[in-house]
């Protein structure tokens, strides 16, 4: 079983990494212009990973808890298959999504 418990975790640090990749492919694919490219695909992957950091990571420096921290790490989390579904991928955005929440049913149950 602990086995298991350690592929979820890794499950759950490959997805973040995902909604980093999503977001910043999404931001790279949505303008014609440089600068916005920029911004989005490098700005936005950069300010969810501070928000993260701050709020949602094991050494988060400013801790949620309880329903608060749901919400944010669903938010930011979630953000990753959107950004999947706004890019024309929807093959990947719904293997995304599933697997996000069959991690996060795991996480919940095994108390990790």
């Amino acid at each position: 079983m602990d086995i298991l418990k350690g592929l979820n975790v890794l499950v759950r640090f490959l997805l973040e990494l995902g909604m980093l990749a999503a977001v910043a492919y999404w931001g790279f694919s949505t303008h014609a212009s440089w600068i916005p490219k920029i911004i989005l695909g490098v700005g936005l992957p950069i300010l969810i990973a501070a928000i993260w950091g701050l709020f949602v990571a094991p050494k988060a420096t400013h801790p949620l808890s309880g329903v608060s921290r749901l919400v944010v790490e669903m938010a930011l989390l979630g953000s990753g298959g959107l950004a999947l579904f706004a890019s024309g991928k929807p093959g990947l955005a719904w293997a995304y999504t599933i697997i996000l929440v069959i991690n996060e049913i795991l996480l919940f149950v095994w108390k990790q």
